[in-house]
């Protein structure tokens, strides 16, 4: 390679280091090149382009950048998967980490979260998440989450994202038994209805009574003869 061709492609690495928050690197060796480009495909789809790139070219990008964190993980062969602005860090992870588990050569290294560094582990949990539009999916129907723990899932840091969701979850955990505690006590039985009064109904007048009746008449009738 040419010193100007070199110096061109120096420049252009160094202008995606400043301007990529989000990267992840990962060592090819062991990839043919078919392997590669299937997997250049795969990156783009998910939004980050994939570059090959030699060591000492990544040095001088890296210090004429000022991200210097990066050199702590070149070492050997290094291919670097940069996200575009509208890239999906999680599909990214995913891609990266599925290929390492299918081909058995490619070793992630680490990379920067939102221009922190990170290592390998910190990749492959990522990948561990669900896609970002399932993912902000369930959020917004965690209704039951304060709105300010859901506001703080969407603008938190990415390198926050994976502590914040397993503290919602053990949160939730937490919920259940209390809440199926409540739903198994038994609830006051409701009281029996008090019965109503039933009118009385008039005794009907016995045999004897109705025998004297007609006797008082006479008597009375009588006694009405006498005074006249």
């Amino acid at each position: 390679m040419h010193r100007s061709d070199k110096e061109r492609v120096v420049s252009q690495l160094a202008e995606r280091l400043r301007s990529t928050e989000t990267l992840m690197v990962a060592d090819y060796r062991g990839l043919t090149m078919p392997e590669i480009e299937e997997l250049r495909t795969r990156l783009l789809e998910a939004g980050a382009r994939f570059t090959v790139v030699k060591n000492t070219l990544t040095r001088l990008a890296a210090e004429e950048a000022g991200t210097k964190d990066v050199l702590e993980l070149i070492d050997g062969p290094t291919a670097i998967a940069f996200l575009e602005a509208d890239g999906d860090p999680v599909a990214v992870a995913k891609v990266l980490s599925e290929t390492a588990r299918a081909r058995g050569v490619l070793v992630i290294r680490g990379g920067l979260i939102e221009g922190s560094l990170v290592g390998d582990d910190a990749i492959k949990q990522l990948a561990t998440l669900p896609p970002t539009d399932v993912l902000r999916a369930q959020l917004v129907g965690a209704v039951s989450a304060p709105l300010a723990t859901v506001v703080g899932l969407f603008t938190a840091p990415l390198r926050d994202l994976v502590g914040v969701l397993d503290a919602r979850i053990k949160q939730l955990q937490e919920q259940e038994p209390e809440a199926e505690a409540a739903a198994e006590v038994e609830e006051p039985q409701a009281e029996a209805p008090a019965e109503e009064p039933s009118e009385e109904q008039p005794e009907e007048p016995s045999a004897e009574a109705e025998e004297a009746a007609p006797e008082a008449e006479s008597e009375e009738e009588e006694a009405s003869g006498d005074e006249d």
